[in-house]
């Protein structure tokens, strides 16, 4: 292993298909998980915790302490469910996981399931993702072939195109065959989750981390990326950068780092206008402040979030009052209508929005499109409506002086010139021809 640029997630699969049981393990798969099983189960969890590892899906809440809020003693079943849901516009590191090493997910699933005392698990998949589910039930029939499952149940569920079944009491509700909508906690899933019963949810890259954990030893896994938050982080590089891919490298990578020396800088010499280190859902960044580390707590202290590791990256051709509307739409398609703020909310930032973009809007707008951010905020039954807020405000924030630009001039400056000009979601008819590629 590079010790400058470990890698981890993804070991293995440049030189080999790891879709294919007996190349998983001539590098060394499933030894892990005979060592886990080896081992107490709560030895296996001690490890976890001991390895500091926060979870990759966007929140950063460290692995082993969410498992330590399961309630014992129930006389019900330990769930474990993997949130394989991936729908955040701008991340695609979990497709990787699930279509180029599906044995290390299910190696961390088994490896999970002894140490949290479970025999069932689900696998939550986007629906879209139709290859990656043909890879995994292939790889779990493989695996149940050769005996390796030692009594645990994998259940493969697809999703249906849902962008709220990403938030996790939403996905059990699915999984549960209900309509997916947020449920009001407490109670919390580690009590009441799946069936009612204690669950364990975690992200896919979280899980499949697992398995080099027991094989490093928590201590040598927490001498990689930093101290607040160890191990690495496939990065997923979009936008305006000149090689747009998947990148595994060390929590705690500038952004600069990985946008110009990793992803090639900006695509055809353009100036950098802004960046949206977490998926489009947290705030934006300036070109200021790209010497920040990746890492949950410095991206945090920038006034943004690491979210799903999807930085999306911005250059000059683009208007920020577009690129507000385009967030804004999809957030308001794909809001469940379960609670107001969320339902009513969107559908009044892109209306204002909308106003704004085709010249008809004045400067009061402008205050108005900040108190509807406000009232939203915090305010919805789960935080997609605080993810529908982030991208406006922010925009608005640090990039007023375009927002008002649109107002005085009465249309857009860009005089449709800009990059995304007529590409609004909820659509896929412009959508960028992403490298599929991992690249170490």
């Amino acid at each position: 292993m590079d010790a400058n640029n470990p890698i981890l997630l993804m070991a293995g699969t440049q030189e080999h298909d790891l879709t294919r049981l007996d190349e998983y393990r001539a590098v060394g798969g499933y030894k892990a998980l005979e060592r886990a099983r080896a081992l107490e189960p709560q030895a296996v969890m001690d490890e976890i915790s001991a390895a500091t590892l926060r979870g990759r899906g966007g929140a950063g809440f460290p692995m082993g302490r969410k498992a330590s809020l399961l309630a014992k003693g129930t006389g019900k079943p330990t769930y474990l469910v993997i949130n394989a849901d991936e729908s955040e516009p701008g991340a695609f590191k979990d497709r990787d996981v699930l279509r180029m090493t599906p044995h290390r997910l299910i190696e961390g699933c088994l490896i999970t399931a002894h140490g949290i005392g479970s025999k069932s698990v689900f696998i939550y998949i986007r629906g879209e993702y139709a290859h990656e589910f043909d890879v995994m039930r292939d790889a779990l029939e493989d695996a149940r072939t050769a005996g390796l499952l030692g009594g645990v149940t994998i259940v493969l569920h697809r999703g249906a195109g849902a962008y709220i079944c990403g938030e996790e009491t939403a996905l059990l509700e699915s999984l549960e065959g209900q309509r997916g909508q947020p449920r009001p906690r407490p109670p919390f899933p580690p009590v009441n989750g799946l069936y009612g019963a204690p669950t364990q949810i975690n992200n896919v890259s979280t899980i499949a981390l697992v398995p080099k954990i027991i094989e490093l030893g928590a201590a040598e896994f927490s001498k990689i990326g930093v101290p607040s938050a160890p191990g690495t982080a496939v990065f997923s590089l979009s936008g305006n950068v000149a090689e747009p891919g998947n990148y595994e490298r060390q929590l705690g990578t500038t952004l600069r780092e990985l946008i110009y020396d990793v992803a090639g800088g900006i695509a055809g010499g353009r100036e950098l206008k802004a960046v949206i280190p977490g998926g489009s859902s947290v705030p934006v960044l300036t070109p200021a402040e790209i010497d920040t580390p990746m890492d949950y707590d410095s991206i945090q202290a920038a006034g943004s979030f690491f979210g799903s590791a999807a930085i999306i990256v911005v250059d000059d051709r683009c208007c920020m009052v577009q690129l507000a509307l385009r967030a804004e739409q999809f957030y308001m398609h794909e809001s469940c209508g379960k609670c107001t703020p969320c339902r009513v909310g969107t559908r009044w930032l892109v209306q204002l929005l909308t106003k704004i973009e085709e010249g008809r809007g004045d400067r009061s707008d402008l205050d108005l499109l900040e108190g509807v951010c406000d009232r939203m905020l915090g305010k919805s039954l789960c935080a997609l409506g605080d993810f529908a807020v982030y991208p406006v405000a922010s925009y608005l924030e640090k990039y007023r002086g375009e927002f008002e630009a649109h107002v005085d001039g009465h249309g857009c400056p860009f005089g449709g010139a800009s990059s995304i000009e007529g590409t609004f979601a909820p659509s896929d008819q412009h959508a960028p021809n992403l490298a599929e590629t991992v690249h170490a």
